[in-house]
């Protein structure tokens, strides 16, 4: 789990609440009306906005905020210089044993075309696909976190111009105003929280989760290459290294032979 993501979700809920609180009872900042109008709002813009299957499946990949670990670098190249010596030692099939240990699915559907004997072009092509294809759900979930993001606060103004009005056609009665100007103020809060505090800080660290995921997807592609092409290990590894920043490249070099 990305603690990272749920402490700064918790913390800023904590401070906008906790501040609410210190000045006074919550209760006046829940407000029926204002939530229709924001959360409604919202929701009415996205389903006009994506088609229903993209948007109901906007919570899988949203999750991937929250739980997923993006593989290692440095282990996925540990991890296919080992594939190396084996395939060295007793050939391409003798990776067959190794299916039950890996969790991966992406590694491993790679590993089973190289043991079927695909050339290098037909593994690339059909990876390079997959990758595409996670990179446009990623990119699918941040467009309906940043449309969210967006069409919160809009609704939020468009609250508040309707309790502006309604406070306005009610000025002779003194007991309506109040109410007026709770919806009035009430959605831009809640449009602006909604967009400040979940989906834009959201919508950034899925980017960054899409960004690692391709990584570890390229590095595991040129390391299903290097199989095909039958370079030793410590060939694979210094040519996966690439794929490492310099402070990162420090590999015990006798596990490699």
């Amino acid at each position: 789990m990305d603690i990272a993501t749920v402490v700064g979700i918790l913390l800023g809920s904590i401070l906008v609440v906790g501040s609410i609180i210190l000045g006074g009872s919550i209760l006046p900042f829940v407000n029926v009306p204002s939530i229709m109008i924001t959360i409604g709002g919202s929701i009415a813009a996205l389903l006009i906005n994506f088609p229903m299957r993209k948007v109901l499946g906007v919570f899988s990949v949203v999750k991937k905020c929250f739980v997923t670990k993006v593989p290692d670098s440095k282990e996925i190249i540990e991890q296919f210089t080992e594939f190396a010596k084996i395939a060295r030692k007793d050939g391409l099939l003798a990776l067959e044993q190794r299916f039950e240990e890996i969790e991966d699915e992406f590694l491993k559907r790679g590993l089973e075309m190289v043991v079927a004997g695909n050339s290098k072009d037909e593994i690339l092509s059909v990876m390079d696909i997959e990758m595409s294809c996670i990179e446009q759900r990623h990119e699918t979930g941040k467009k309906i976190l940043d449309a969210t993001a967006a069409a919160a606060p809009a609704f939020g103004m468009i609250g508040t111009l309707i309790g502006l009005v309604q406070m306005l056609r009610t000025l002779e009665d003194p007991s309506q105003i109040g109410v007026g100007m709770a919806t009035a103020l009430l959605t831009t809060l809640y449009g602006a929280v909604i967009a400040n505090l979940f989906c834009v800080p959201l919508a950034g660290k899925l980017e960054v989760r899409s960004q690692e995921e391709l990584t570890a997807r390229q590095l595991m592609t040129a390391g299903l290459a290097t199989l095909v092409e039958g370079l030793s290990p410590p060939v694979v590894q210094e040519r996966l290294s690439a794929f490492l920043s310099n402070s990162h490249r420090a590999f015990d070099t006798t596990q490699a032979a």
